[in-house]
């Protein structure tokens, strides 16, 4: 009877929390489309705790404009089939839809967790998984003479999730809410250094841009001792960087040069930027030809096929146009290119009103992880696949939902808690639910609540 005591006490709906975060944010790099299969799953648990009543919606204004906007964005995917009469064909190709729809029900079950609980955990998963991410990035680069990829099986999203983990360590050290400073900034330059290993230049141009935000969203915590201490961090660190990635970078850097040099001279498409250029031009003249709802969401491949057949005389094939928006121009027109436009827009608002008016720090942290998140998958897809892939989409969800809820939402009460006995009621309610922490992390709440 102890042991099986013992096992509720671990398995109370705070802690179910706890651990199913510590998954979300530790897997991405690592297991790759891990995280799906736990978000996913998560999500589908949280439908049958929301249908037995044993989770209550936690409806926010943000989390209405942020479901409002992706619900949107899903719609106009289903259209772009039915006026294409492609239900059958798109059928499986529309699935994985499914994990944007889940975003107000993970809000729901997510957001009974403590806010400072869930920073805490957020900040030392993503640290702990930089760490195992250089790990993994040094046996494939050293050993296996390969690109980095980690878990993810992809180098550029195995640079992009890393990318967000990283961003989320600078902030984290720079936003006072987590002690361990130095051990976040290591990992951060560790993570740094897997990703430059894999070799994405895409993802070293959104990591530049993401953490310049973050030193600016900062900015008032890096005066006169701090700013000195932080050039002297980013001196040391640039030279960790230039030392160890130097002939990773350079010959990125060569094979671009080498591709552009082929295109300009010879025509020659059939290099990594040829190919781009050549799936960018099929991808417009595909828009072209149905520019309103787009041709659905199964067509791609066979679009990209025979375009680069019949202009090109080559046969390659892939399942997206490198860029995002085009991708979904070309699948569900003007109308998926407004919605899925309109999810990084509300998000980005959403950001925006925290930081101009709030001066809580977890609720900038969480305002802060929404800025990141856009800024690193707008710029990660311009050249590449911005949603459309599990772990991408499991991911972008994963930050929408706990950013959304730690910078704008409200904590929502399990049904039993809004019943308690009037005497309980009467009394004054403690700083940190005991249930909703890990082990040495209760002194840690409480100096963060006060």
């Amino acid at each position: 009877m102890t042991g099986l005591s013992s096992a509720r006490q671990q398995l109370t709906p705070s802690r179910i929390n706890i651990y199913f975060s510590t998954l979300c944010f530790f897997f991405p790099p690592v297991l790759g489309s891990v995280v799906s299969f736990v978000f996913n799953g998560g999500a589908l648990w949280s439908v049958l705790l929301l249908a037995l009543r044993k989770r209550r919606f936690n409806v926010d204004p943000a989390m209405m404009a942020m479901t409002i906007a992706i619900y949107a964005y899903c719609a106009a995917n289903l259209v772009a089939s039915i006026v294409n009469s492609a239900i059958a064909r798109d059928a499986l190709h529309l699935i994985p839809l499914v994990t944007f729809l889940f975003f107000p029900i993970s809000y729901s079950t997510w957001s009974i967790t403590q806010k400072t609980t869930l920073v805490r955990i957020i900040v030392l998963s993503s640290m702990a998984a930089c760490f195992v991410a250089l790990l993994l990035a040094v046996f494939q680069q050293h050993w296996l003479g390969m690109r980095a990829e980690g878990g993810a099986g992809n180098a550029i999203v195995f640079a992009e999730v890393l990318c967000l983990a990283v961003l989320v360590c600078v902030a984290g050290a720079l936003s006072d809410i987590e002690r361990h400073r130095i051990a976040l900034l290591c990992a951060a330059l560790g993570g740094t250094i897997a990703i430059i290993y894999s070799g994405t230049r895409i993802v070293w141009l959104a990591l530049l841009i993401a953490g310049i935000a973050v030193l600016l969203i900062n900015q008032h915590r890096l005066k006169g001792r701090n700013a000195i201490r932080l050039l002297v961090l980013l001196l040391a660190a640039g030279a960790v960087i230039a030392a160890v990635g130097f002939q990773t970078i350079s010959g990125r850097v060569d094979f671009l040069r080498s591709d552009l040099d082929a295109l300009a001279v010879n025509g020659d498409h059939t290099t990594a930027i040829g190919l781009r250029l050549a799936v960018w031009d099929i991808g417009l003249k595909a828009f072209r030809e149905m520019p309103l709802f787009g041709h659905g969401v199964g067509a791609t491949q066979a679009l990209i096929k025979q375009g680069f057949h019949d202009q090109f005389g080559m046969d390659a094939g892939f399942n997206h146009f490198h860029n995002g928006f085009l991708t979904a121009l070309v699948q569900a027109g003007l109308l998926g290119a407004v919605t899925l436009a309109a999810m990084f827009v509300v998000a980005a608002r959403n950001a925006a009103v925290v930081l101009r008016n709030s001066t809580d720090p977890i609720e900038r942290f969480g305002a802060t992880m929404i800025v990141i998140m856009v800024i690193t998958y707008l710029t990660s897809g311009m050249t590449g696949i911005l949603i459309g892939h599990d772990i991408l989409d499991s991911v972008l969800m994963v930050f929408l939902v706990s950013g959304t809820y730690l910078a704008s939402g409200r904590q929502a009460p399990l049904p039993q808690d809004q019943a308690l006995p009037p005497e309980t009621e009467e009394r004054a309610p403690a700083p940190v639910a005991e249930d909703a922490l890990l082990p040495g992390m209760e002194n840690r709440a409480l100096r963060l609540t006060q």
